[in-house]
């Protein structure tokens, strides 16, 4: 166990009657770095720091002690190493958030994807020397509190009452488009839908995912693997194909519109309501502009309120919306809020989610 693992914090219980903080791991070889974090997440009253380690070995030791909502760790490490670690780190306690800091999120995309395929709910870079300026601090607090929120729990807090679900808008024809948007934590569920995804779905699939543009040809290859489908990054007027997975570029938002009779996908660069590049809202309204009840629209985990304004344009317009349920997200942000503005048909984890599209694929054969 490493020195610095303040391990008597973890084990006092969480009050029945106010909110305990959020309780933080830090893992990290670099004595300066966790030294930074520390001092970072030390004063904030919501937070507490129940471990500082240099090796993904002693962090493992002490979550078997110290359980912690979020763990800050870094990938590159001497012995196991993060990426190693990261599924038993997830295993070692129910509805532990691991977020990635580390300088391998700016250059090194397949493992950072790596990391957020197998769980990882977010990355952050960590910035090198005099670095730590109020921007890296308000975002990584802002990182922190979105991940260890969702496990607050307590006598005294009244459970909201759940919106209900808006009864599914019905079409007679196939069904011609699926889009799906995520954000935080939403890559590793957009694998999980996908691997679960039946092959006889044929209707093509749009994928915006918030990720940075030098992300994206490597994160098609990774969709590619977990679904067995073709997937590409739109680039210019890209024919929208059966079977195929056509994802936003990091720069620009995916819309689809039709030629003809032939669906094409394109991309634009402008500033959408949610401030998301790309955004899953303009997705949504294109689709609903194309296909109209012939779509069907899917939201992930994610941080945010991207997708709403695009989910009450295609259930408008005689498509439905499905959402990702609370207790299978990262962080219920983007799918709470189709939930409680009452556009979504079905609340599901992602691999049921995968059934209910086929559901909705098949429907028209079994007439």
């Amino acid at each position: 166990m490493g020195a610095e693992s303040s391990i008597a914090a973890g084990r006092a219980g969480r009050s029945s009657t106010e909110r305990a903080p959020i309780r933080v791991m830090i893992v990290d070889d670099s004595l300066t770095v966790r030294a930074v974090l520390s001092r970072i997440i030390a004063p904030e009253g919501d937070m507490t720091i129940v471990g500082k380690t240099g090796s993904a070995e002693n962090a493992l030791a002490a979550l078997a002690i110290a359980p912690a909502d979020v763990v800050l760790l870094d990938l590159e490490m001497p012995g196991m190493g993060g990426l190693h670690a990261l599924p038993k780190i997830l295993a070692a306690h129910a509805g532990t958030q691991v977020l990635v800091v580390s300088s391998l999120t700016e250059v090194g995309a397949e493992h950072t994807l790596a990391a957020l395929s197998m769980g990882a709910a977010d990355t952050m870079l960590k910035p090198r020397s005099g670095e730590f300026d109020q921007h890296y601090r308000t975002a990584l607090l802002q990182r922190i509190r979105a991940l260890g929120r969702r496990n607050w729990t307590g006598a005294a807090a009244v459970p909201p009452i759940a919106p209900p679900l808006r009864a599914r808008n019905k079409r007679g024809g196939p069904l011609e488009v699926i889009g799906i948007g995520a954000s935080t934590g939403g890559i590793h569920a957009l694998c999980m839908l996908l691997r679960n995804l039946p092959r006889y779905v044929e209707a093509p699939i749009l994928v915006t995912q918030h990720l940075p543009e030098t992300f994206m040809q490597v994160f098609a290859g990774q969709l590619e693997l977990a679904s067995g489908r073709e997937a590409v990054v739109v680039d210019g007027a890209t024919p929208v194909e059966s079977g195929r997975i056509h994802i936003a570029p990091g720069d620009g938002h995916l819309l689809l519109r039709r030629d003809g009779g032939v669906l094409l996908a394109g991309t634009a660069a402008f500033k959408a309501p949610s401030g998301c590049m790309p955004s899953v809202d303009t997705m949504f309204e294109s689709m609903a502009d194309v296909a109209e009840g012939a779509a069907l629209g899917v939201v992930l985990s994610g941080m945010g309120r991207d997708g709403l304004i695009g989910a009450e344009r295609l259930v408008r317009a005689g498509g439905n919306i499905i959402a990702q349920d609370e207790a299978s997200s990262s962080v219920w942000g983007m799918p709470r809020a189709v939930v409680q503005a009452g556009l979504a048909s079905a609340v599901l984890p992602p691999e049921k989610i995968a059934l209910r599209i086929a559901l909705h694929a098949g429907e028209a054969a079994w007439r």
